[in-house]
């Protein structure tokens, strides 16, 4: 593709620049504008001048020829004076000014042209005079020539339109003769040349000069900017040291001080900081040695407030083009903000954001240097204390972050305060606090702090015009006895926390060496857990869950059990647990599901399957995959599979529980709430989450059948609630055949518990679902018996008088077994006594008797068990 043509209006680029250069075209740039107005100021001042020679030279000459030439010249010379006056004006006026420099400098050129040709025709005039004034009318000629072109000399263009004329004007008075006129017309060639490459190089200087004036103003811009917005600055001294130049928002800053910067020493404006270890030479050496230095950090030499001022500063020697030195100059920074940054950082490295205690990084640094301490002056004991809030979890989720965070303080504040100048208080993270005790090793004394400090955290707090009340676990560990070490001693005091949260909260233990025994074997049944499933160490057990109505086998279910190669049958109670704490409970889950899933399938089609899910599994978002997976693997119904969800799923409540509840409930299959009761907000949980079924918990069972229990009211409120909400309720942990009518009267729909079989194999399950055409069959007590307490202890049974000596084998509040005498069955309803040792006798009456030497009594009056645990002389009082 071809280039555009150049418009033929406009002059191509050489020409346009030629035409800028001579200023016969509009300036470029505000340089040449200047360069320009600078050139007509000066042939401004010469045109005056240039009039009066151009009017005066003639007429003199004229006076010298007499009256007749007079005439004549002026005719000429007035005219070329006039025209003299007119560029001055040009040049000069005010009101001229205000006109493109270009036209003007174009104009004057043409008025110098003019000048010329009168001048040109002044020569024909004078060569009428006599011989003799000949030389009077060259100088004259030649003054006004002389002065025409010293004011057309500043403007390029005017001297190239002077010579130009000249040579013109000269070929037309010499006829045009070849040698006049090619040496008239080769001179003016050779000047004009000469003024076009003069003036060439002149713009190329004032590209030059536009460039380096571009870069001034540029840089000039670019520091102010820096020094007024940024964190730099800039410093200048002259030979002896003092500053001649400092940035004006430096030097502000100094005179609030009552420093005045300029003019003073610059070891007098600043001082080293000598805290910083980069400083390691004095300012006034290196002004001194003349050398230059880096990055030293400096303070106002004045007190007060400048104290809280930094910068770093940097220098060097400045020498002139012969080496000669001439001062210092140099730059700076403010680092205030960045040294205030690292007090902050210092600080929230080593205290606790929230609470302004230690934190841990402090703590553990300060564990450190006491032991190390105590090592290095002998047997100085060291108490560790390891702190556990109990209830704030349930703070954070019903009352907020915010107040959580205002309770953290307060317990943070009673803290140090019950700790006092004894030791050393810091926050853990989360609600976990750590007290070092130094020099303390007396059990009595630290029991008696830990003590105290409970109390005064189980105080209440008074926060948002809300009254909390939490707790407090503490686990004590001393040092050297319960480590030496840092990590051996903060552990054991967690082993002794532990302890102190599994046995109740709101007390304190001490570590004991049983507490590592404990987490050890903890950990060897995690390392075999992690093998179990491989080796196909787990099976499944299935306990029936019947109908109330017509006792029928409506499902069972499935529970897990391990059988250890070594330990035996280990409790799921023990290792369920431990699945969850270390990642194998989604492993064993799904293994669960499958193994139900595919056993359930070989099952009479009305008869479900109920798995239990974690807390764990059901945050998984997997779970709905997994479940669907295990239905078309097996081909079980989905309305045959129950999964039973605890309350723990909702401590975590959000939107991405909602939305596992739909998608599980999309695959058909059946949900139910286990261990109803034993939580929290239930009645919230049953508002929001689609169950199709209540489990009660054994707990509310347990005991309901006995006269005076609330158990039983509390079952039945339970039952109305779900039969209004439409699920199906099922009490768990039924052992005796007399809760079974109980159950049935309170309206639950189902019965889960040993009354109907221990859980058992899959092979059992199947001979059950075959017998009696799937109907359970109860077993154990008919009637529901008062706890009993083995024993085995020596007693008198005195009837009619007369008296035996007996063991008693069970006892209760309700009666005892005892052995050892035989009676007849006409005995049975007879009363007697019955004196246990230290002379404590029950008045009882015979309800049974065997071939076997025992008999069954039944006491009178209730008997306090606790009587048995009381010391001997207590009881012998």
């Amino acid at each position: 593709m071809r280039p555009p043509a150049p418009d033929r209006d406009e002059p191509t680029g050489g020409v346009r620049a030629l035409a800028e250069a001579l200023g016969l075209a509009p300036a470029s740039d505000a340089l040449v504008e200047e360069s320009r107005r600078a050139a007509l100021a000066a042939s401004a001042a010469l045109w005056p001048a240039a009039a009066a020679v151009l009017l005066l030279a003639p007429l003199g000459l004229g006076a010298l020829a007499g009256h007749g030439i007079v005439a004549a010249l002026a005719w000429r010379s007035g005219p070329a004076a006039l025209l003299a006056l007119g560029c001055w004006a040009v040049a000069a006026h005010p009101r001229a000014a205000a006109s493109p420099t270009h036209w003007r400098i174009a104009t004057i050129a043409a008025g110098g042209s003019a000048i010329a040709l009168l001048l040109a025709l002044l020569t024909t005039t004078a060569a009428t005079l006599p011989r003799a004034l000949h030389p009077a009318a060259a100088v004259a000629g030649t003054a006004a020539l002389i002065a025409l072109a010293l004011a057309l000399q500043p403007l390029r263009a005017a001297t190239v339109a002077l010579v130009v004329t000249l040579a013109l004007a000269a070929v037309a008075l010499t006829g045009a003769a070849p040698y006049p006129a090619a040496l008239a017309l080769g001179t003016a060639a050779a000047v004009a040349l000469a003024v076009v490459r003069a003036t060439l190089v002149r713009q190329r200087a004032l590209a030059g000069r536009r460039q380096r004036r571009d870069a001034e103003r540029r840089d000039s811009r670019l520091v102010a900017e820096y020094e007024a917005h940024g964190a730099g600055w800039f410093w200048q001294s002259d030979r002896r040291g003092r500053l001649t130049y400092l940035s004006d928002k430096v030097a502000r800053e100094l005179r609030t001080l009552g420093i005045e910067p300029i003019g003073a020493a610059l070891t007098d404006v600043f001082r080293v900081d000598s805290a910083w270890v980069e400083t390691e030479r004095t300012l006034s050496f290196h002004l001194s040695s003349r050398t230059s230095f880096t990055d030293y950090s400096v303070r106002p030499a004045a007190g007060g407030s400048g104290a809280e001022r930094w910068w770093s500063i940097s220098g060097r020697p400045a020498r002139d083009e012969l080496d000669r030195f001439q001062g210092f100059i140099g730059a700076g920074s403010d680092l205030t903000e960045q040294r205030r940054a690292e007090a902050e950082i210092k600080r929230l490295a080593l205290f606790d954001a929230l609470t302004g205690i230690a934190n841990r990084q402090r703590m553990r640094l300060a564990l450190e240097q006491t032991l190390a301490q105590a090592q290095a002056g002998g047997t100085h004991p060291t108490g560790l204390f390891l702190l556990d809030l109990d209830r704030f979890k349930a703070v954070n989720d019903t009352l907020g972050h915010q107040v959580g965070d205002e309770l953290l303080k307060e317990v943070a504040q009673r803290l140090q305060r019950t700790i006092g100048d004894a030791g050393l208080v810091g926050r853990l993270g989360g609600d976990e606090f750590k007290v070092i005790v130094p020099n303390e090793g007396d059990r009595d004394r630290l029991g008696a702090l830990a003590q105290r400090v409970i109390a005064a955290l189980s105080l209440p707090y008074h926060i948002d015009r809300s009254t909390l009340s939490i707790g407090c676990s503490v686990g004590v560990a001393i040092a050297p006895a319960d480590g030496a070490g840092q990590e051996e001693l903060v552990r054991n005091a967690d082993l002794a926390l532990y302890a102190a949260k599994a046995d109740g909260r709101g007390v304190h233990r001490f570590y004991r060496e049983e507490l590592l025994h404990g987490a050890q074997n903890r950990q060897r049944l995690e390392d075999d857990l992690r093998q179990a499933l491989a080796a196909g160490e787990f099976r499944l057990a299935y306990q029936p869950v019947v109908s109330t109505a017509d006792a029928r086998i409506m499902g069972y279910e499935a529970l897990v059990r391990w059988d250890h190669p070594q330990r035996g049958a280990v409790s799921p109670a023990e290792f369920i647990p431990v699945a969850e704490e270390c990642g194998l409970i989604e492993a064993i889950g799904a293994w669960v599901l499958d193994t139900a899933c595919a056993e359930a399938a070989t099952w009479p089609d009305h008869v479900r399957v109920a798995v239990n899910v974690s807390p764990i599994q059901f945050a998984n978002p997997r779970l709905p995959a997994l479940v669907a997976g295990a239905l078309a693997a097996t081909g079980l119904a989905p309305h045959r599979l129950e999964l039973e969800i605890t309350e723990g799923v909702f401590l975590n409540e959000d939107a991405s529980s909602e939305q596992m509840f739909r998608a599980l409930k999309a695959l058909g299959v059946r949900l139910a709430l286990d261990d109803f009761g034993t939580g929290y907000s239930s009645l919230g949980y049953l508002r929001k989450a689609p169950f199709d079924k209540i489990k009660i918990d054994q707990s509310f069972v347990r005991g309901a059948i006995q006269p005076g229990n609330r158990n039983a009211a509390i079952i039945r409120a339970i039952v109305s609630l779900a039969e209004t909400l439409g699920m199906e309720t099922t009490a768990e942990g039924v052992e005796q055949q007399d809760e079974i009518v109980l159950i049935r009267g309170l309206g639950c729909s189902h019965i889960q518990g040993y009354v109907y079989g221990r859980p058992a194999d899959a092979g059992t399950v199947r001979a059950q679902l075959d017998a009696a055409e799937g109907y359970a069959v109860p077993i154990g007590h008919k009637t529901s018996r008062a706890p009993r307490h083995r024993v085995l202890r020596s007693a008198r049974l005195e009837l009619a008088g007369e008296r035996a000596e007996v063991r008693v084998r069970n006892i209760s509040p309700a009666g005892a077994m005892v052995d050892g005498v035989d009676l007849p069955a006409a005995a049975i309803g007879y009363p007697v006594a019955l004196e246990l040792e230290d002379g404590l006798a029950l008045t009882a009456t015979i309800r049974w008797v065997d071939d076997e030497g025992r008999a069954g009594l039944q006491f009178d009056a209730a008997f306090d068990l606790e009587w048995l645990n009381q010391p001997v002389p207590r009881r012998a009082a």
